[in-house]
């Protein structure tokens, strides 16, 4: 059976970075597309960035464009995303997940396969 485990999230202060990971088992990561998306405080689940298969294509939604880079290591079957210029606005659970199929760079809606246990994130000074 295979497996998602976010890692890499934290206390953060506004405008500051964190990287965080996404690290798969039991099966190659590199056959799917990843979403990066978040779950609020208020419940809200929003979807952040995606990378198709081979990392050649992204997505990322308004709020974090510019501001969130992901990519992923076939070798190390892992995927990442860079959080610089972090705002009040963005503190929630993280999560990375596989997805059915890749929808292309201006589509964040794919449905998912799978997602991990999440790893929270604080903006807070």
């Amino acid at each position: 059976q295979g497996q998602l485990v976010e890692s890499g999230g934290g206390l953060v202060q506004p405008g500051g970075s964190l990287r965080l990971s996404c690290s798969a088992s039991g099966f190659t990561l590199g056959s799917y597309p990843i979403a990066w998306f978040r779950q609020l405080p208020g419940g809200e689940r929003e979807v952040v960035s995606c990378i198709n298969n081979g990392g050649s294509s992204t997505y990322y939604s308004e709020p974090v464009k510019g501001r969130f880079t992901t990519s992923r290591d076939s070798a190390l079957n892992t995927a990442f995303l860079q959080m610089d210029s972090l705002k009040p606005a963005d503190p929630g659970v993280y999560y990375c997940a596989t997805l059915r199929y890749w929808l292309g760079s201006d589509d964040g809606t794919a449905p998912y396969r799978d997602f991990g246990q999440g790893t929270p994130v604080t903006v807070s000074s």
